[in-house]
């Protein structure tokens, strides 16, 4: 009998793939994962993603190349901090290191053989100077040469490819205004122009799963602040901890989500892009701002974001002692000490039903998918609450829930007590979405 796996999967990878339209990726690549047999998969996968309108900037690195070069000329390598450093005579070996992948990578994006994934993609690459740097200096007593920082990114040049449609190169070096080239940290290129593009993801490669906890399980998600509290308690060293680094430093400067997946599994991009639970470990900014549990310190803040809906007729009123009654059910999106979006959920557990209720985001953040976190969040704790369907009540915003799952329900579909509350009045329409 005929599988229809794969037709269940497209279907509901559809709205990732419309939510990731039009959005810019930063992805980081190291030596290890080019030298990697699944490096083909990646590269088939990269070319999907660029077919399907994501805007992308692949930063690549080169450790184990500039190793190869530096030990077939008997030159000697030396590391502090986690850098290489590069003395004057290694930087001509490490450029052509860095130039040789550089090239072999714009090979394989070039591929465009007849029944494999790359047929007809047409993809154009761009690689230039768009990152300036300056100099490490001397740490520790120690002179790092040509090893440098990223010290500026051309926004603008980069911006203009994207718009193009071209996929954005960037090899680990950068210049500076004197004219050197200086060896720079892959994943300092990858955080900082993410950051700098104000990229929606930074995607970046690991031999592992994702992060690992103590007991080798996959760690799923984690706060900046937690990441950072690990790397703080020094709970994530080497390798990782300069990819975990790395993803802090991109969402404290605004990137709203960093993944690190792995090289090793086939179609692990896919699956972190296009699945609800991803592959891998997810990093989110939310060391200014965050979607969590109300308190009752937040009932002003609600107050001031639902009662011009009130007045609209687009809730029901909400007194401030229903609230104190009620706060948690509430979960709310705070930016910088302020509330700019909540939602409640109240559970039927009789009935495995969930009330989506008190829906609002403020209006200068409703097109920065404000709206979209904070279900997730709900749809999270309702699978928490072993709730097997979510219902909505709405007058207003009907086809913003049925883009997003909700399919049209009946009153009679209620559970009892909410039916016997219903304001035939308002005659709101009722929308149900389940929840697997």
């Amino acid at each position: 009998m005929k599988s229809n796996e794969w037709l269940h999967g497209f279907r509901h990878s559809s709205p990732y793939i419309n939510a990731h339209r039009g959005r810019t990726v930063v992805l980081t690549i190291g030596g290890d994962a080019i030298a990697h047999d699944n490096l083909i998969n990646i590269i088939h996968d990269i070319a999907l993603l660029s077919s399907l309108g994501i805007r992308l900037v692949v930063a690549f690195g080169a450790r184990p190349q500039i190793q190869s070069r530096l030990d077939a000329a008997n030159e000697e390598s030396t590391f502090h901090r986690g850098l290489r450093v590069t003395p004057e005579q290694q930087l001509t070996p490490v450029l052509e290191a860095i130039g040789g992948l550089r090239a072999y990578l714009e090979s394989q994006l070039s591929m465009g053989l007849v029944n494999s994934p790359m047929h007809n993609a047409r993809i154009r690459v761009s690689s230039g100077n768009y990152v300036t740097a300056r100099p490490v200096g001397v740490l520790d007593g120690i002179d790092f040469g040509y090893t440098g920082q990223v010290r500026r990114v051309d926004v603008a040049g980069i911006e203009k490819l994207l718009e193009l449609g071209h996929i954005v190169l960037l090899p680990p070096l950068g210049y500076s205004p004197t004219g050197d080239a200086f060896n720079l940290s892959y994943e300092d290129v990858g955080s900082q122009v993410a950051a700098a593009l104000q990229a929606e993801k930074l995607i970046m490669f690991a031999e592992n799963q994702g992060l690992l906890d103590e007991n080798a399980g996959l760690i799923r998600e984690l706060s900046a602040r937690q990441a950072s509290d690990r790397l703080a308690a020094g709970m994530v060293q080497g390798h990782d901890g300069d990819l975990l680094r790395a993803a802090c430093d991109a969402c404290v400067k605004g990137v709203r989500r960093a993944h690190i997946i792995s090289y090793v599994d086939d179609g692990a991009l896919l699956e972190e892009l296009f699945t609800r639970d991803g592959a891998g470990t997810l990093v989110s900014g939310d060391n200014y701002e965050q979607i969590r549990q109300a308190r009752v310190e937040d009932i002003g803040g609600i107050l001031g974001l639902i009662q011009p809906l009130e007045e609209q007729g687009i809730l029901v009123r909400r007194s401030r002692e229903m609230l104190e009654t009620e706060i948690s059910r509430f979960v709310v999106a705070e930016r910088d000490g302020t509330i700019v979006g909540c939602a409640a959920l109240y559970h039927y557990p009789d009935e495995g039903a969930g009330e989506l209720s008190c829906f609002a985001v403020d209006q200068a953040y409703r097109r920065a998918g404000r709206g979209d976190d904070i279900l997730a969040m709900v749809e999270k704790l309702a699978r928490g609450q072993g709730i097997q369907r979510l219902f909505v009540l709405t007058t207003q915003t009907e086809h913003w829930f049925r883009e997003r799952g909700f399919q049209p329900s009946t009153v009679r579909e209620l559970p009892g007590p909410k039916l016997a509350s219903y304001n035939t009045q308002r005659n709101s329409k009722v929308f149900v979405k389940a929840l697997s």
